[in-house]
């Protein structure tokens, strides 16, 4: 790879670093410190109720897998893929972007504050709740996943592992952990933790490091990112109707503004998901190329 390609490559890295930290801190003002904001959240939150019998199996499933030991052993896992592979910087890399991620979000969760507006005086007491710490580490593995893994199943495992990570960030939503603007703002320090990782490939990669135009997976990309940028045009409509409504205590609304509330919330978790996946798949091949050089 030339020294200006690469240099574009990490120019572009920072960018999209900074563009999703912007993100970041509009979703935390928005819809922590803004009141409007804090309603919409706890109207599609209340929205969980819905149908709730039905999958309240399946969301304890998922989320009851996402333990320490679990993470650890997906971390390993993860590492020993990219070291079978004789990448040492790789497997490095991809498990300081899932540390740090999960870090970052602890650290979060701990220093930032929830003003109390009397909206949502059930969860009063709990305090802060943003960023989810089970989406992070759902979608911090799914980016190292994709990482680490060859060439010619990268884009299964990304439609897959986008696929997870969308449903745990629901699944917090679901069983009534986590509010919509917790998931994406997980989803956004991931982002973030996987723009940087990459700067960290760029630097330690080989002069030599050969890289195939053929490798990129633009196809995959547009179409995750596509669909990303769909369902969050969805959540978009649906939070807008919401916002004509009066602003009475969620408990008091019927079960269209919530059903409302809540898929809407659901279609722009799982399309941030997309988003931040396709982001990584634009750059992967560059990131990690075929020949080590």
């Amino acid at each position: 790879m030339r020294v200006t390609a690469r240099g574009g490559t990490a120019v572009w890295l920072v960018v999209l670093a900074l563009a999703q930290t912007a993100a970041f801190l509009v979703v935390w003002r928005y819809a922590v410190h803004a009141e409007l904001g804090q309603w919409i959240d706890t109207v599609a939150l209340t929205g969980n109720r819905i149908g709730q019998d039905r999958i309240d199996g399946p969301v304890n499933t998922v989320l009851n897998a996402m333990s320490v030991v679990s993470l650890l052993a997906v971390t390993a896992v993860i590492g020993f893929i990219a070291l079978i592979r004789g990448r040492i910087a790789l497997a490095v890399t991809a498990t300081l972007l899932i540390v740090g991620a999960n870090v970052t979000t602890q650290l979060l969760k701990y220093l930032l504050v929830r003003p109390d507006f009397g909206i949502d005086p059930e969860r009063a007491a709990v305090g802060n709740s943003l960023p989810s710490g089970h989406t992070t580490v759902a979608a911090a593995v799914a980016v190292a996943l994709v990482l680490v893994l060859p060439r010619k199943v990268r884009v299964v495992g990304a439609f897959l592992a986008t696929a997870y990570a969308a449903v745990a960030g629901v699944a917090t939503l679901s069983a009534g952990w986590h509010r919509p603007s917790d998931a994406v703002a997980a989803y956004l320090v991931v982002g973030v933790w996987a723009a940087l990782a990459g700067v960290l490939l760029l630097i330690t990669q080989r002069e030599q490091a050969q890289v195939e135009s053929t490798d990129a997976h633009r196809t995959a990309a547009l179409v995750l990112g596509l669909g990303g940028l769909l369902a969050m045009g969805a959540c978009a409509l649906a939070l807008a109707w919401l916002v004509d409504l009066p602003r009475v205590a969620p408990d008091e609304l019927s079960r269209r503004p919530l059903f409302v509330g809540y898929t809407g919330s659901a279609a722009g978790i799982a399309g941030t998901m997309g988003v931040v996946m396709a982001l990584v798949l634009i750059s992967v091949h560059r990131l990690v190329p075929r020949h080590k050089g």
